[in-house]
């Protein structure tokens, strides 16, 4: 990360811009850096300006405590700011619950694109949320950074071989490292539930993806959001999972950004 800025209440932001165009802001999910959605920026960058950061907790970026949600919209927001005064959002997994907040709280957005916010829409989804953050609170209190780790890997549906796998490798010190964010991921996704009353305030147009052969509940929540936005519209992506391709959502997205960019 190349760039700094500072969020409100002082959080220093470290940031980079992917190209000269229209800003477009990413905003990644759980355990993700700014250099997780460098691919997808780069992908972007002959049309848009697409500014990848590390959220609060990670990376080259501070923190402040204490924790509110609120503060990652201020930190979006100061992205915005330092991009020209207006910008397109968009989304990942969780990240994509922050963009659309920032939308409905009334921020400089021009368009927002959310990729597989992972909102509860199954039976018992709710209580299963619930069970998360109760497990999660107490493993982060005592800072128990492994543990806090596989229980989110496990969430997501990681096979527990996969995530002994996971422990060995070397990436794993870094993943402990921001294991605290977990907790914010999780406020930022509220009771888990698709955030109904939220997204009717979302004025501006609300594109929302999922992989084709992602699990069914994740394409069902994805609609949901495209659905209950005023001006929402759901796309599917052929053969793309969770951990979907740059080269083939790039194109998806450059269409729906193309019109109403704001920035510079």
């Amino acid at each position: 990360m190349d760039k700094k800025t500072l969020s409100r209440d002082g959080t220093p932001l470290a940031y980079e811009r992917h190209g000269d165009g229209p800003a477009v802001v990413l905003v990644g999910g759980a355990m993700c850096t700014g250099a997780t959605l460098a691919p997808l920026a780069e992908a972007l960058s002959d049309r848009f300006g697409a500014v990848t950061y590390d959220r609060r907790g990670r990376g080259d970026s501070g923190d402040t405590a204490p924790f509110a949600v609120a503060r990652e919209i201020e930190d979006i927001a100061a992205l915005i700011e330092a991009s020209g005064g207006g910008a397109a959002l968009c989304g990942v997994s969780s990240g994509g619950a922050l963009a659309l907040e920032a939308a409905a709280s009334g921020l400089p957005v021009s368009k927002v694109a959310v990729y597989e916010t992972p909102f509860a829409v199954y039976e018992g989804g709710g209580k299963e949320r619930q069970e998360y953050t109760d497990r999660l609170t107490e493993l982060l209190g005592e800072d128990r950074r492994g543990d806090a780790v596989e229980l989110f890997l496990a969430l997501t549906g990681m096979p527990q071989e996969m995530i002994a796998d996971a422990r060995r490798s070397p990436g794993w010190p870094d993943m402990e490292a921001i294991a605290p964010t977990l907790a914010y991921d999780n406020a930022a996704m509220g009771d888990g539930l698709v955030p109904r009353g939220r997204l009717v305030s979302v004025s501006v147009p609300v594109l929302s993806v999922a992989g084709g052969v992602s699990p069914e509940w994740m394409r069902q929540a994805a609609r949901a959001v495209a659905d209950t936005a005023p001006d929402g519209t759901y796309r599917t992506l052929d053969g793309q999972t969770h951990r979907v391709d740059p080269e083939v959502l790039a194109p998806l997205l450059e269409e729906f950004f193309a019109d109403g960019t704001q920035g510079a």
